[in-house]
């Protein structure tokens, strides 16, 4: 039987406001062929870095392969993705997950192409990457590669620069749950919609209206992942959707099933990825 566990980090506390958490997943192998290996889009980046084994993701139509010792960046994801390690071996991931907020201070990076995508980080930011992917490898302990990684990201800080009506309208989106409107975005910044899109598409690869609606089901998917019975769970839909249908097709969007099917199917990757 294969066995897995997220090990939480604690951030340094400089990268705290950005990182949303960060952690080190540890798995016996691949799997149960039967089993969902299903990550939900939860409005975060990611970096990651296999340390031992690698990890193959399929997202949409695209299968993305990450080898082992290599440092790799996740665009925004808004759609289902299918996780797993490369082979039936032992498997040690380190990752880190920032928040909306987050990414564009540390990364200069075209977000909306690698929207949905994992792409090597060397491939986005050159040889200092590669240095760094290859000091992280030779590091003898899996704390010695979390405190290079973590260096690594506090020397980006230095130079970071906030976008301060970007970082506004997240926050509003966030303490909203996902319930506002660009049309009330627009009316609390003064600035257009058309203004707001090209804004957040700089910063995160995906209009206002797209986050809104991750962080919106996400409010239903952290209670669903984490054992709420779905009976009990449905009085609350409207309080974030219209009627049933318009829930149904997000839940279909964001985790490839309907309810009643995915609610037998879930393993402890599905739910502990989520809540961890």
């Amino acid at each position: 039987m294969t066995t897995f566990s997220f090990n939480p980090v604690t951030p340094h506390p400089l990268l705290q406001p950005y990182v949303a958490k960060m952690w080190v997943f540890e798995s016996s192998g691949r799997l149960p062929a039967l089993d969902k290996k299903l990550i939900v889009p939860n409005a975060n980046f990611k970096l990651t870095f296999t340390s031992r084994n690698g990890i193959v993701a399929r997202v949409d139509d695209n299968t993305f392969t990450q080898k082992e010792n290599e440092l790799s960046f996740t665009g925004l994801i808004d759609t289902a993705v299918m996780l797993d390690p490369t082979d039936d071996i032992q498997t040690n991931t380190i990752l880190v997950e920032f928040n909306p907020l987050g990414a564009y201070r540390f990364f200069q990076l075209p977000y909306t192409e690698v929207k949905n995508h994992i792409v090597g980080m060397p491939d986005l930011l050159g040889k200092q990457v590669s240095g760094l992917q290859e000091r992280i490898g030779e590091a003898k302990t899996v704390a010695g590669k979390v405190q290079l990684l973590q260096n690594f990201l506090l020397k980006r800080l230095e130079n970071a620069s906030s976008d301060l009506i970007y970082d506004f309208c997240i926050n509003r989106i966030v303490e909203n749950k996902g319930l506002i409107t660009v049309a009330q975005l627009e009316k609390e910044t003064g600035y257009s919609a058309r203004w707001l899109h090209k804004k957040f598409s700089a910063n995160l690869g995906t209009g206002a209206k797209n986050l809104a609606e991750i962080i919106r089901f996400k409010q239903f998917y952290q209670a669903y992942s984490t054992g709420a019975d779905l009976f009990h769970l449905k009085e609350h839909i409207y309080e974030y959707y219209y009627d049933q249908s318009h829930f149904l097709k997000a839940f279909k969007r964001f985790t490839g099933s309907t309810p009643t099917d995915l609610q037998g199917g879930l393993n402890e990757l599905a739910t502990k990825h989520y809540t961890s």
